[in-house]
């Protein structure tokens, strides 16, 4: 079972369109194929492009100021993404602006009931929670990737320097902080988990990787804000997201029809993922 709305390569291309020759890298979108004849189902191709991937975000085998200089590209190219005009670029109509939270909670909880199969304390506290809590819309409104993470970034092969950022499935139009917050949350995770290992339990410091204050603390900055105001909230809806969508890939694997051989493993963190975004709500209150 896909969920809705998952997978849809003709969006992924138009961004890649729109994007490509711009302050955000991108891969070169070469053509779409809407011809189901052809493979089965839409697809497109794109550019290759040679570089570095990193799936570790602690960066072994690297110095700290080399640590230091990716996390500071990677705050530098999601800072370039949110400064992008849907309009002038051409996406106006590419999501609709305003009340996103108040949308993406819906969303997401219907996705999350329709893949559900067991119940999840921390995750209907966070379904009850979110709408309650949502902060006045501040009108900030961006395309975002909404799946922003190191291993979506294709870096040079010597330098700190994106290259392209991939896997747009997810992109819309959005609240920016959605994006930071996604990714900082990510960071939050234990270091030890098999899959989606984050910095959790690092010395931080010591690896020369900016602690999550200064990293958000830069990402204003650079967007010319003084501070991003209910940070929690945009944590603990980040934390509420990932554990729907992982949810969603454990109920494909046990109707056998997951993608990656790793699915079960993904899936077994929805229940943890929830239980870390109630975590950041209590701490807060």
């Amino acid at each position: 079972m896909l969920l809705k709305s998952a997978h849809a390569v003709d969006r992924e291309f138009r961004v890649l369109q729109a994007l490509h020759g711009g302050a955000v890298p991108v891969a070169r979108p070469d053509h779409l194929c809407t011809d189901d004849a052809v493979i089965g189902s839409w697809f497109y191709v794109m550019e290759h492009v040679e570089g570095r991937l990193f799936w570790d975000p602690a960066l072994p085998g690297l110095e700290p100021a080399e640590r230091g200089a990716i996390y500071a590209e990677m705050g530098r190219v999601l800072a370039a993404l949110h400064a992008v005009d849907p309009v002038a670029a051409g996406l106006a109509d590419f999501g609709k602006p305003g009340s996103y939270f108040e949308r993406q909670i819906a969303r997401w909880t219907r996705q999350y009931r329709d893949s559900q199969t067991e119940t999840i304390g921390a995750m209907e506290r966070l379904i009850e929670w979110l709408p309650s809590a949502t902060p006045p819309d501040d009108g900030r409104v961006s395309l975002i990737h909404g799946d922003y993470r190191l291993d979506n970034l294709m870096f040079d092969a010597t330098e700190p320097r994106v290259l392209a950022v991939f896997d747009w499935e997810l992109s819309t139009l959005g609240h920016p902080f959605a994006d930071l917050a996604y990714q900082c949350m990510q960071l939050r995770l234990s270091s030890d988990l098999p899959v989606l290992a984050g910095l959790g339990g690092l010395d931080r410091a010591a690896l020369g990787i900016p602690s999550e204050a200064a990293y958000v603390a830069a990402y204003c900055e650079r967007m010319g804000i003084a501070a991003i105001p209910h940070w929690e909230y945009f944590l603990a809806f980040s934390f509420f997201r990932f554990a729907a969508i992982l949810q969603g890939i454990k109920k494909r694997a046990e109707a056998g029809n997951a993608s990656s051989t790793k699915a079960f493993e993904y899936g077994a963190l929805a229940r943890p993922l929830a239980e870390m975004g109630w975590g950041v709500v209590e701490s807060a209150a």
